[in-house]
């Protein structure tokens, strides 16, 4: 049944590149970003290092999602044990209020959270990979941004997804001022043409030369501020001084041999992950065959109930009190599915968020798997939210910016681009970081090194992380199997259960659809993952998503 359902994914998205190799390997979104941070590695440079020229290299060729106006989250394991979390998502600026997307009746305007200027925070890509490679990294900064600057001054073929993807986006370039997005008067985009970036080589050597000072300061900031200004945005140059990233503590989940190690928040999703875990128990992840109804149902119903907390308490650890320890307390999760019938779906009308001990009531992203020789991993995730972002290039630095303000909670009980409903404890706040989904994930099994596991797609990045680990914990499945078999996906509102091409027979489509779960057919694409298993022999496997384009390049 496995090798059927396989099949048929594989079949539908029409390839996979996964690859094994004997010492280092890079998975990620594009041909380009993987080959250069495998070149980094094969040169002497450590996954830090391969993980920076991956990520600008991404600016360049993945301008979707791959960013220097995003953030992100990085989540490391060295060699020797040592583990860290990187944030530099993106904050409010200080202008920033919380009834900033509200017309005078009060009523929610989404459209100014998602497209044009008003949607961007303060972007931290730059100065976060300038901390991750200042702390971690071991070949010289300037160097690791060649590849990008040299590509993007020469230019390089279009694929025919991301072809596609431009001439799609062409009404928003032309809206929001994004003119170096836009194919040539008169004709659209073609797989093979060739685009030459210079004003974004211009940007990529000034950070190059300069670091962060080359983009947080001078003509990138300049122009950065006077764009978004005209257009009415709030980033100031005080904004851009004055943003750091942070390291954080990562957060951590043990499932019998394997411990998950984590991005805290403000990702949300280690604390869904880990809800999920706690709820339905590692003996019965075993115990249930993938793709069975019983086995979706128990998972969907400890999401349901998991993302009605995530939903309610979480925001900035930074600016609000989140019960961590409550959520993940072992009795609070038996409590949470005390209510869980194995042959009927609860209705999301009555899960409602829960109340851990110590509280009082009152798509488009990319992700990207390292490791090099030593045994040295990182998981970075980043994005620009939307695909394209607010479609707002800066003038002459042909970059675009984020719409992460999207990401706040703009009114209590709205929901936002990705259907997630939020609470007053991600409300907009001037400096206040946004909840995010991104869930940068390494996994160790007895104490080794056995995945790094990440993935784009809002809300389903969670679920998709989750079930990639499930599958090769639990299920025995190699990396290939594992990223390709069909997912599935419960954000209890919308009262919904996601299911992808080829997960379900007739008859547990039917059985899920008799306990009581609304079925809506999903694309695949709705969901894409990048993620490597070292195998014990110790090699690694590389699987990039067949849902898209992505490749694995080691050696």
């Amino acid at each position: 049944m496995i090798i059927k359902r396989l099949f048929l994914i594989l079949l539908l998205a029409g390839r996979v590149n996964a690859q094994v190799y004997d010492r280092a390997v890079v998975v990620s979104a594009d041909p380009l970003a993987s080959s250069v941070g495998a070149d980094v590695m094969r040169d002497g440079g450590n996954a830090v290092d391969a993980a920076v020229s991956t990520f600008f290299m991404l600016a360049v060729t993945y301008p979707q999602a791959g960013n220097l106006g995003g953030g992100g989250f990085l989540v490391l394991r060295l060699a020797d044990g040592i583990t860290a979390a990187l944030d530099f998502r993106e904050v409010a600026p200080a202008a920033a209020t919380r009834d900033m997307y509200l017309d005078d009746t009060g009523a929610p305007q989404p459209a100014l959270s998602q497209r044009g200027a008003l949607a961007s925070g303060v972007p931290g890509s730059v100065r976060g990979l300038f901390e991750a490679h200042r702390r971690y990294g071991s070949k010289p900064w300037a160097e690791l941004l060649e590849p990008a600057i040299r590509t993007a001054e020469a230019g390089y073929a279009l694929p025919a997804g991301l072809a596609s993807a431009l001439n799609g986006a062409a009404a928003r370039f032309r809206e929001h001022g994004a003119d170096s997005f836009l194919a040539p008067p008169g004709r659209t985009w073609e797989p093979g043409d060739v685009w030459v970036q210079r004003d974004l080589a211009r940007t990529l050597r000034r950070i190059a030369e300069r670091g962060p000072d080359g983009f947080y300061a001078g003509e990138s900031a300049d122009a950065l501020v006077e764009t978004l200004s005209e257009r009415g945005g709030l980033i100031t140059h005080d904004d851009l001084r004055r943003y750091a990233p942070v390291w954080r503590t990562p957060a951590t989940a043990t499932v019998g041999a394997h411990e998950l190690i984590m991005m805290p928040l403000p990702s949300s999703g280690s604390l869904v992950i880990g809800q999920v875990l706690g709820m339905v128990g590692s003996t019965d992840l075993a115990s249930l065959a993938p793709g069975s109804p019983a086995f979706i149902h128990r998972l969907a119903e400890a999401e349901r109930r998991a993302f009605a907390d995530r939903n309610w308490h979480l925001g900035d650890p930074d600016f609000v009190r989140v019960p961590v320890a409550g959520l993940l307390d072992s009795t609070y999760l038996a409590r949470r599915f005390a209510d869980f019938h194995p042959d009927r779906a609860t209705p999301s009308a009555d899960v409602q968020h829960g109340t851990p001990p110590g509280v009082v009531e009152s798509p488009e992203t990319t992700h990207f798997s390292v490791v090099d020789a030593a045994g040295n991993a990182v998981a970075l995730t980043t994005t620009l939210n939307g695909s394209f972002g607010s479609y707002v290039e800066v003038r002459g630095a042909g970059f675009l910016m984020n719409n992460e303000m999207d990401d706040f909670s703009i009114k209590p009980g709205t929901r936002n681009m990705f259907g997630l409903t939020g609470a007053t404890a991600n409300a907009i706040e001037p400096g206040k970081r946004m909840l995010s989904s991104m869930t940068p994930t390494i996994v160790l099994e007895n104490g080794e090194l056995r995945m790094v596991l990440g993935a784009a797609g809002g809300p389903r990045i969670i679920t998709t992380v989750l079930q990639n680990f499930i599958n090769g914990a639990s299920h025995g499945m190699d990396a290939e199997q594992a990223v390709a078999f069909p997912r599935f996906h419960h954000q209890h509102l919308p009262d919904e259960l996601s299911v992808e091409p080829g997960l379900l027979t007739p008859e547990a489509e039917a059985a899920l659809t008799r306990m009581g779960h609304t079925l809506k057919p999903t694309p695949g694409a709705n969901s894409r993952a990048h993620i490597l298993f070292i195998r014990r022999d110790g090699k690694r496997h590389g699987a990039p998503d067949p849902r898209g384009y992505g490749t694995a390049t080691g050696f």
